[in-house]
């Protein structure tokens, strides 16, 4: 139950910056965390992160690359 409370604190405090938490990739060795968010800025990402005291490395904006990506 900590464990739900705890991700229910982060998603609420992603939304007051209008950031979604999409999912996440653990690493193997579970060291590293590739995560996938949806948000307006890369700054929004970051205050996001640093209000829940989470790490942020890097970020890449990318786009979905499906069958009608090219259309």
């Amino acid at each position: 139950e900590a464990g739900a409370q705890t991700c229910l604190g982060v998603v609420g405090r992603n939304a007051e910056l209008g950031v979604t938490w999409v999912h996440s990739y653990v690493s193997e060795d579970k060291r590293k965390t590739f995560c996938v968010y949806d948000a307006p800025s890369p700054e929004a990402i970051r205050k996001a992160a640093e209000r829940s005291e989470l790490p942020v490395e890097k970020i890449t904006k990318v786009a979905v690359l499906d069958p009608y990506f090219y259309r």
